[in-house]
């Protein structure tokens, strides 16, 4: 477990791992005009019931990273370190190493350090083989580079970034569904052929460093560069990316409308991708229709990127040929609504409206 959390340490981490604090040397920002720090936290909700199930602890933490820093990636700032915070009914030392390893595999991934964290046993709150996962990170940018929906401008175009899969959202759901199918998490599922938890368990795709790649080249060089994080800090302006959105919980709609200026409306068309088999399957067993999913599920969709028309085409194939499926689903529109449900920010937020049209693709 340490020799995993030491790989994810450049020379900017003081102290190692097991104090009561983490220390990371931020003396590299002073070379940012007005650097921003940015900040998230998130747990992988109930899919870790699905862990504890089969007996498999290596994978969630590669979805906590995602959950935590790809948050942090959407204004377009560079992670540099993060904690993580682990509750267990009883320490199992061998359980707790395989999520930690998992941690720090999305970590290094990332170009994040991971600085500390806690395990709590809380027995009698929780069952001996129940935990529960979360963590926070920090990341940086400068003040001038901060993507948002102040960027977004009618006609960019909407691009989609295809998914690994369920990601860690939507997960009460996908349980109540298998409850009620009569189907055990180590049943062979012949859709996929491995067991239904080994399928359900499928890693959240990390996002961090194509997207970061896409706001900087990696060529370029700045002040951060000498950090141990292997990600380039992003804010190019000639990227031509102007907001992010990360699909997580509440879907499509609801995600990308939160970046979006107030005024503003888009129209997801469905007709553009096809969502994976493990949303059909799961769908159909629940007896629900795609759509009636889209509240929950991403549908194959793990990122939206807004980026000005003539920049879109150019976006689209660094993403693919970095390996992340990349196509466009929309187009940001003014003026007036069209008729039909509109989803109107979301979480507080008063942005765009957006809608999922047409009908998916087989």
């Amino acid at each position: 477990m340490k020799s995993a959390v030491r790989r994810t340490h450049g020379p900017e981490v003081q102290g190692g791992v097991g104090g009561f604090a983490g220390l990371f040397d931020a003396s590299a920002l002073q070379g940012l005009a007005r650097p921003l720090l940015a900040t998230s936290t998130d747990g992988v909700g109930t899919k870790v019931a699905i862990a504890q199930a089969i007996d498999k602890h290596d994978t969630v933490g590669l979805d906590l990273v995602g959950m935590v820093v790809d948050d942090i990636v959407v204004v377009g700032a560079k992670p540099l370190f993060m904690t993580d915070y682990i509750a267990c009914g009883k320490v199992v030392p061998e359980r707790i190493a395989d999520l930690v390893r998992g941690i720090a595999a999305g970590c290094e991934q990332t170009g994040t350090a991971l600085v500390g964290g806690e395990t709590a046993e809380h027995p009698g709150l929780l069952g001996p083989n129940d935990y529960d996962l979360a963590g926070a990170a920090t990341g940086v940018i400068d003040a001038a580079d901060v993507l948002g929906a102040e960027r977004v401008r009618p006609g960019d175009a909407v691009l989609a970034l295809a998914s690994s899969g369920l990601h860690a959202n939507g997960y009460s759901l996908v349980r109540h569904i298998v409850s009620g199918a009569g189907i055990h998490y180590g049943d062979t599922a012949a859709d996929f052929g491995v067991t239904w938890g080994e399928a359900l368990l499928e890693p959240t795709r990390l996002y961090t460093k194509e997207l970061l790649g896409l706001l900087k080249p990696s060529t370029s060089s700045g002040p951060l560069d000498r950090l141990g994080a292997r990600a380039p800090l992003g804010g190019q302006p000639n990227s031509g990316v102007h907001a992010l959105s990360h699909v997580t919980g509440g879907g499509i709609a609801a995600n990308l409308a939160r970046v979006l200026p107030q005024g503003t409306w888009v129209e997801v068309d469905r007709s553009t991708w096809s969502p994976p088999p493990v949303f059909r399957v799961l769908a159909a067993a629940g007896d629900l229709a795609l759509t009636d999913t889209e509240g929950t599920w991403n549908l194959g969709i793990g990122f939206l990127a807004v980026v000005a028309a003539e920049a879109a085409e150019a976006a689209a194939s660094t993403l693919s040929a970095a390996g992340i499926a990349t196509w466009r689903v929309g187009t940001v529109h003014d003026g007036p609504l069209p008729g039909g449900d509109f989803e109107q920010g979301a979480k507080g937020v008063d942005g765009g409206a957006v809608r999922l049209v047409g009908t998916y693709a087989d």
